[in-house]
């Protein structure tokens, strides 16, 4: 894939991640709540504090669903993620343009030996 559509694309995917970084924060957000309201929930031994802990979780568990179209952003995330991987490659010599490329490395291979 040749260096403009590879902006093209990171481009878009960049407009994406940017359009769902609100999305992308409460996620992040509401998730760590989660988790930790969970990992305490599991740890306290009275009824009260778990009904605390349970009720914080539920909420942080609805708000975690309601961010649903982060899971875009992260997804445009990683399209920017292969992107950068992609521009950054060296080609290499078999996509090389000169059909005689090999050839010259071949034929110096044959000299070398006899």
């Amino acid at each position: 894939m040749n260096k403009f559509w590879l902006f093209v694309i990171g481009a878009a995917a960049v407009l994406v991640a940017l359009s769902n970084l609100g999305s992308l924060i409460g996620l992040a957000i509401s998730a760590a709540i989660l988790y930790y309201t969970v990992k305490w929930f599991m740890k306290t031994d009275s009824l009260f504090k778990k009904m605390i802990w349970g009720s914080i979780a539920a909420v942080a568990g609805i708000t975690a669903v309601a961010n649903v179209p982060a899971i875009l952003g992260l997804v445009a995330l990683y399209v920017v993620y292969v992107i950068y991987k992609k521009w950054n490659e060296a080609p290499s010599e078999k996509h090389s343009k000169d059909p005689f490329a090999s050839f010259e490395k071949q034929w110096q291979e044959l000299k070398n030996k006899s």
